[in-house]
């Protein structure tokens, strides 16, 4: 039995899931319909052969709330936990080590400003990358989605990356343009909305097997698109291996920008104002400390240095108001910080400039009196700021 079969099985016994209902697909033709491209599987191919010789892996995935673990049962059952098993089953020999640097409700542009801290300061050897439902398919979400890759890639230890592609209901994502960039870099890709949306448009299977709700995927789910991956890296442990010697400066040029491949992210605990009328700093729970205010016309001022700015704040159903956000003297964004949803609040990244003359930039926050008629306040939260085509 291979590792794969393995898993799947395993996943059925113990995760709830119905043994007789795994042949309603032909899980071969799901797997081969899930490549995109092997592209240069030399990366991958150094990772499994230093498994194989025992020494350290680090097996780490960054992405939405489908990679933190959403609607998975259990933590260990979510794609990136039962990666994490395939390498440890198939290489016991090896310490392997789990990074989980998924965090719900954000794209590739938070990704791209946060990944030093949550991702790259792990030395991870092994990457999945997944922004596919995240990220809107348009080139602006691919420049971020760049700076990530070459920031993962540029690492000395020389890590794998694997980009996936998960989808929506209507089957729509962002591959698109992901695997445009993808191509450039000859990553390896493999595509959850390529392998499973014929069969779901087909009728011959529904939606609710492999999803929980409009994006997110349950425990079948999960285990399909940590299937895809392993199926990738069985692939990967029986072909010649390829490009050897590689090293961390031999990336190409990039094929959008490089400018999100150097960033610098401030979080809220982080900003000191340069001016400040009524803000206060809540430090929270610390994933949501933040600087806020409720009286309008009170006004905060920052300095991000960088050539491209990007703000931070507060959605949520609630008593929530509107603020003017402006850097330097480019025109200013009125921002609705009142949320239609009733799932919950989440940060929203974007960016406010690009193509800022290189050095220091003020950002200039100020609350206002208008506010969503569906709101009954004026509380703003900032979460943070983010720079990019910052110094080395």
């Amino acid at each position: 039995m291979t590792p794969r079969a393995s898993l799947l099985i395993t996943l059925l016994l113990t995760g709830g899931l119905a043994l007789s209902t795994l042949g309603h697909a032909d899980d071969a033709a799901l797997v081969a319909r899930s490549l995109v491209s092997r592209g240069d599987l030399g990366r991958v191919q150094n990772v499994l052969a230093r498994a194989r010789r025992g020494e350290k892996v680090v097996v780490s995935v960054i992405g939405g709330s489908i990679t933190q673990g959403a609607k998975a049962s259990k933590p260990e059952l979510n794609y990136g936990s039962l990666i994490a098993k395939w390498w440890r089953e198939t290489f016991p020999q090896a310490q392997v080590e789990f990074v989980n640097a998924g965090i719900g409700a954000t794209g590739s542009n938070y990704a791209a400003l946060r990944a030093r801290r949550d991702l790259l300061s792990k030395q991870p050897d092994f990457v999945v990358v997944e922004f596919g439902v995240n990220d809107p398919n348009t080139q602006q979400a691919a420049e971020t989605y760049e700076g990530l890759l070459r920031q993962i890639l540029k690492q000395p230890q020389q890590p794998a990356a694997v980009l996936m592609f998960m989808m929506h209901r209507n089957g729509g994502n962002a591959q698109e343009w992901q695997s445009k960039v993808g191509a450039h870099y000859a990553l390896p890709m493999v595509s959850f909305r390529d392998a499973l949306w014929p069969e779901i448009e087909a009728g011959r299977i529904p939606w609710e097997d492999v999803e929980a709700d409009e994006v997110h995927p349950n425990d079948r789910g999960h285990a399909y698109a940590a299937q895809f991956v392993t199926a990738l890296l069985e692939d990967a442990g029986t072909r010649e291996h390829g490009n050897a010697g590689a090293t961390a400066t031999t990336l190409p040029a990039a094929l959008l920008t490089d400018r999100y491949e150097h960033t610098a992210l401030f979080e809220a605990g982080a900003l000191q104002p340069v001016t400040n009328e009524g803000w206060t700093y809540e430090a929270g729970h610390g994933w949501d400390a933040r600087w806020q205010s409720s009286q309008p016309g009170n006004v905060v001022e920052f300095e991000v240095e960088g050539t491209a700015v990007f703000f931070m704040e507060w959605h949520i159903r609630g008593p929530m108001g509107k603020a003017r956000v402006q850097v330097d003297d480019q025109p200013p964004l009125v921002i609705d910080a009142w949320f239609d949803q009733t799932w919950g609040g989440y940060r929203l990244t974007r960016e406010l400039a690009r193509d800022l003359p290189p050095g220091r930039h003020r950002v200039r926050v100020e609350l206002l009196a208008e506010k969503n008629a569906n709101s009954e306040g004026h509380e703003f939260r900032i979460m943070g700021l983010g720079a990019a085509g910052t110094a080395e």
